[in-house]
């Protein structure tokens, strides 16, 4: 049984000098004596690796912003932020491989507006690093000057300026969030999702400082099915004819688990729109509002497509991530580093592998992984990067 959280920050994993900044931020914004101003900004720019939590904190620190009492969890505020329903905090989460301008200025625009029910006018800004050069122009000047009850939150993995626009982060407060460690997620799985100490501990030190991943390790046997499906094309790469197994396991699962969370919200979605445009009804009215119809359709499959799109590429580089962290770890026994292993579970297998590759024959197949992500995320066809990947890792 999963515990309720005693405030919008609680779940935040080992978080607290993060939690303590924002904390102060929204004391701030109350004016408190003794709280300096600058401790509350109108721009602020949350990084860290995958799983770290950057939108959780993005979207808690919106919560306590809009809330009386600075972050209850329990009031209508905080519920409403917490749940993506409150009127005066917009959520933007691209559905698509990049951000458009048309769409970051209808995000600008409706910045612009005055708070209805809350003390702010927040704009959560998810993927930042997906903005195209028009989009990140638009948001620039909206956050050079924006309204004085206008707060910008954007999400980030990281702050290289290829990531995110210099002259936007530059007008930012950054907040670096660092993954949590495994005792930490072990515990919020212990005490928070009831999940087995065993359990717990195995998927907290299996899921690479991921928290929502160690979640989805501890409670659904499909994704440890998943992770170790991956875990064994190191060993079972020794033929040709192994390169192109490989290759059909990653990409057939990816399609597969794309497939499944596309369909789950595409219907939701599209049942959603033909009711609000009138389906089902009769009438000469009814007749004209379907045929006028088709065009925001065809819109929303569009988008759909794209959305796909981007899932699978997501799934493809989680298992392209789960690879490097097999190689790393070789590397790391190879070289007897002072390093945690990101897969423990599997230290029998990577000792056979040290034997077989060495640390030099890791690191060229570490570098051949790292190189078939950046193939696929400048669009190269999924099927032709992973089987040159795999046929890389094979040969060396």
């Amino acid at each position: 049984m999963t515990a309720p959280p005693t405030d919008v920050f609680a779940d935040l994993v080992g978080q607290h000098e993060v939690i303590e900044t924002l904390r102060l931020a929204v004391d701030a914004s109350h004016g408190d004596a003794g709280v300096p101003v600058s401790a509350m900004t109108h721009a602020w720019l949350f990084t860290g690796p995958p799983g770290s939590g950057r939108s959780n904190a993005a979207r808690a620190f919106a919560a306590a912003l809009e809330c009386p009492d600075r972050g209850c969890g329990h009031c209508v505020h905080c519920r409403t932020v917490l749940h993506g329903t409150h009127g005066d905090v917009r959520s933007f989460n691209p559905e698509g491989l990049s951000i458009r301008v048309d769409e970051m200025r209808a995000v600008v625009q409706a910045a612009a507006r005055r708070p209805m029910t809350g003390r702010w006018q927040i704009v959560l800004i998810e993927d930042a690093d997906r903005l195209t050069e028009g989009a990140a122009n638009a948001l620039l000047k909206a956050v050079e000057e924006p309204s004085k009850q206008t707060v910008f939150l954007l999400c980030a993995p990281s702050t290289h300026p290829d990531d995110v626009s210099v002259t936007i982060r530059s007008r930012c407060r950054v907040i670096s969030l660092a993954s949590p460690s495994v005792d930490d997620i072990a515990q919020v799985l212990r005490t928070r999702d009831g999940v087995d100490p065993e359990r717990a501990a195995w998927a907290a030190s299996v899921c690479g400082g991921h928290v929502g991943r160690a979640r989805r390790l501890a409670r659904d046997p499909d994704a440890a099915a998943v992770r170790a499906a991956i875990l064994e094309i190191p060993r079972r790469l020794v033929g040709l004819g192994d390169v192109y197994d490989a290759a059909a396991t990653i990409l057939d699962r990816a399609k597969q688990e794309a497939k499944a969370m596309s369909e789950r919200r595409d219907a939701v979605e599209l049942e959603e729109l033909k009711t609000a445009l009138g389906a089902g009804g009769t009438g000469k009215g009814a007749v004209g509002a379907a045929r006028g119809t088709v065009g925001v359709v065809r819109e929303l499959e569009k988008r759909q497509k794209s959305r796909a799109t981007r899932t699978e590429r997501d799934v493809l580089d989680r298992a392209l991530i789960d690879l490097s962290g097999y190689y790393r770890d070789v590397i790391t026994l190879s070289l007897r580093a002072p390093a945690t292993l990101l897969n423990p579970d599997l230290r029998g297998d990577l000792e056979s592998a040290v034997q077989r590759l060495g640390a030099a024959g890791a690191l060229r197949r570490l570098d051949a992984i790292l190189e078939c992500r950046v193939a696929i995320e400048a669009n190269v066809k999924p099927q032709i990067a992973i089987e040159a990947l795999m046929m890389r890792l094979l040969t060396g």
